[in-house]
């Protein structure tokens, strides 16, 4: 397992990140198993949020940390402040308390990574950056992070961490993934496009990848004639992602790999630091992501695989 480095986390972070969003009280079992081969393998980053199960992914997790004795394993990516049915909550009242609760449920003092999880543009980015900040001085937050925020936003709320002389965002979590999504996965979501990718280049910024291998469509189980996934035809299904599949499973064939393992290397060979979640819960999918993560490409592979290059 590989590596990448987020500043303020206090510990490297795995290239592929524990995925939890079906974590559950009554699944625990199948949860720690699946937590304890991850480990195996060399993981140790877990992903999880104030809003998933309602609340039970972090609660689970917290249970696993306490019984297994595994907390100083595991480096914690949590998120709050998601809109809620009354509308955005990105403030300080909204981290606060869930940032408290989180704490709470996760039975642990200090949070390595921690991310909002929707962005709010109406509201300025300084009053964000100071809620934040609070928390890295008082010890219970390392590294912060947005999911789901342009980087043009990201940007300029870095710009005011620094002319303040204040903690700014160390790390970026949007979907990245060969797919290119045709609309938005849900109203608020992001996904990171040519201009956001040269943008990490740039600045070195690096990238956790929330549906890197694009909720299976490079599995092989879909085609352009099977849209019995509404999801999926509404977010994927285009003619170009269709040639990148081509190409991807051309590449896969010569390499002796599989296509969805490609599709897991584009986003983790990026010319930036990049790590992807992921959802595997079984001992093939959790091995075909451990071969993936071992896979080189080129920046012409790289190139000829998104279509911005005819040849490789």
């Amino acid at each position: 397992m590989q590596f990448i480095d987020i500043a303020g986390a206090g510990k490297p972070v795995s290239r592929l990140i524990k995925g939890s969003d079906y974590f559950r009280h009554d699944n625990y079992e199948t949860v720690a198993r699946n937590l304890d081969a991850y480990l195996a393998i060399g993981g140790n980053t877990v992903d999880t949020a104030h809003i998933y199960s309602g609340g039970q992914s972090e609660e689970v997790l917290g249970k696993y940390l306490s019984e297994t004795g595994n907390r100083d394993k595991i480096v914690i990516l949590t998120k709050g402040a998601h809109h809620d049915r009354n509308g955005p909550r990105v403030d300080k009242a909204s981290i606060d308390s869930d940032l408290r609760t989180s704490l709470e449920r996760l039975q642990t003092g200090f949070i390595e990574l921690y991310a909002l999880h929707r962005d709010n543009p109406d509201v300025p980015v300084g009053p964000i950056i100071d809620a934040l900040n609070e928390h890295i001085e008082a010890g219970r937050i390392g590294a912060i992070g947005a999911s789901n925020w342009t980087w043009q936003r990201l940007e300029e709320a870095n710009e005011y961490a620094a002319k303040h002389g204040l903690v700014g965002f160390s790390f970026s979590s949007p979907n990245l993934s060969l797919a290119k999504a045709n609309e938005p996965f849900w109203a608020g979501c992001v996904s990171a496009d040519a201009e956001t990718c040269r943008w990490h280049e740039r600045t070195g910024m690096p990238l956790l990848s929330w549906s890197s291998q694009a909720r299976g469509f490079f599995t092989g189980r879909f085609t352009p004639d099977v849209r019995d996934n509404a999801d999926l035809v509404r977010v994927f299904y285009s003619d170009d992602n269709w040639e990148r599949y081509r190409r991807a499973e051309r590449l896969a064939a010569e390499k002796g790999v599989t296509t969805i393992q490609i599709a897991l290397a584009y986003v983790l060979n990026q010319p930036f630091p990049a790590a992807a979640l992921i959802g595997a819960q079984n001992p093939e999918e959790l091995r075909s992501c451990e071969e993936g993560e071992q896979i080189k490409l080129s920046r012409a592979e790289l190139d000829w695989l998104d279509l911005t290059a005819a040849e490789r």
